[in-house]
């Protein structure tokens, strides 16, 4: 453990402090979808008891049209709510803290109602996406961060906003998947705006005592994906936006 020496240590994240570094990244166990969440709660509960610091959930879509497939887990309406504390109460009688991620998949949904920033079909979907106006963009903003006012009120530790491996936020960024001439495409500063005027308004509502985890592309492995200094002047603007922490993933879905 000495080539490691602060995987055990302390994480101090100003409002609260975890006792170690270990965190149990996002995964589809496809245990969401079967409607039993005491299934659920037992699979992160047992992963609790062994004292990994955070756990983050797999991917919850925060309205219909961003979820990864039709009938996908999330949390956009107040029903799903009772559901996701069966969750949060046995980690914490375990003695864990959990984030909920919050995955739009964009462009990436398995659906005809998919929608990403430009009208451009991914090469691993069957579906075209619609593109989306100023207003529709607007839409999915307040989803999302209604989206992460839920995970709150469901007893989450905070929320880890999916920003990597190609999915919606990051179809964003780049100008293999985002071709507008708006204030949300062009230049580079405009095709961020998006991610951080998220983070943004995340922090706005949940308040300044609550985990929020930003799941950012280091290396996107397509043609006209990110540069490292885009990369970094990101993770900056994400970081002054309000998050809590970074969280690196590599790679888009569709990369060869």
């Amino acid at each position: 453990m000495t080539e490691f020496p602060h995987l055990l240590a302390p994480l101090d994240l100003g409002h609260v402090t975890l006792p170690n570094r270990v965190l149990m990244g996002s995964m589809h166990t496809g245990l969401e979808e079967t409607g039993d969440w005491n299934r659920v709660a037992t699979f992160y509960a047992e992963r609790a008891a062994g004292e990994v610091a955070l756990m983050v959930t797999g991917g919850m879509a925060p309205n219909r049209e961003g979820g990864v497939f039709a009938g996908a887990a999330g949390l956009f309406t107040d029903r799903d709510i009772a559901n996701h504390r069966i969750v949060t109460g046995r980690v914490h009688d375990a003695g864990g803290r959990i984030a909920m991620q919050i995955l739009h998949a964009g462009r990436y949904a398995y659906s005809p109602e998919c929608v990403a920033p430009s009208a451009l079909k991914s090469p691993i979907s069957p579906f075209a996406p619609r593109a989306l106006d100023a207003e529709g963009i607007e839409k999915q903003i307040a989803d999302i961060v209604t989206a992460a006012t839920r995970a709150r009120e469901a007893g989450y530790d905070g929320v880890e906003v999916m920003g990597s491996e190609g999915y919606f936020l990051n179809q964003f960024l780049v100008t293999h998947t985002n071709r507008r001439e708006d204030d949300w495409g062009g230049s580079y500063a405009n095709r961020m705006r998006l991610p951080v005027e998220v983070v943004r308004r995340v922090r706005a509502a949940v308040g300044p005592d609550f985990i929020i985890i930003y799941r950012i592309s280091l290396i996107d492995l397509i043609p006209d994906g990110s540069s490292w200094p885009e990369v970094v002047q990101l993770a900056r603007a994400i970081e002054g936006a309000g998050a809590s922490i970074l969280n690196t993933g590599i790679g888009w879905h569709e990369a060869r």
